[in-house]
């Protein structure tokens, strides 16, 4: 199913999107190898069990990539012809191995390229709510939307 066209965003417009992920040891040990990031608040259980959090948190990346992820089905699949930029990101909560991720998109603006009529910029504000519904994350997205033919 295609994402959505320009003209099919509207300001205030709250999508849920149904579409969850439980983060595993796996994908945080992977994701933190893959990209480099020895802190060892994310892959050892030692060091991590002697912080005030006492076990490893999520890797910050994974959580806003798996936000912004979880989205696409329901607003940019096919329909979106690139990023340009995410702004406002915060994380006041952190993600554990097991937590479940769920995830709700409004519509912050829409508008019209000015130099392009096939084309506009929507800009989406991503919220992440772990399973007892606590905000674990959050960043405006901005991208640049087809519009659908008339």
């Amino acid at each position: 199913m295609p994402g959505l066209y320009l003209q099919e965003f509207s300001p205030g417009q709250v999508i849920r999107h149904e579409l969850r992920r439980t983060i595993t040891e796996s994908d945080n040990m992977l994701f933190s190898n893959m990209t480099l990031n020895p802190q060892p608040l994310h892959i050892d259980f030692d060091f991590a069990a002697k912080t005030e959090w006492g076990k490893p948190l999520v890797n910050s990346l994974f959580t806003l990539g798996l936000l912004v992820g979880i989205s696409v089905n329901d607003t940019t699949i096919g329909t979106t012809i690139g990023n340009l930029g995410m702004t406002d990101v915060v994380f006041p909560h952190p993600m554990f191995h097991g937590d479940t991720l769920r995830v709700e998109t409004e519509v912050i603006s829409v508008r019209e390229s000015k130099s392009k009529n096939d084309r506009g910029i929507v800009e989406f504000e991503h919220r992440g709510y772990n399973q007892d519904d606590v905000l674990v994350a959050k960043c405006r997205r901005q991208a640049m939307m087809r519009k659908k033919a008339v």
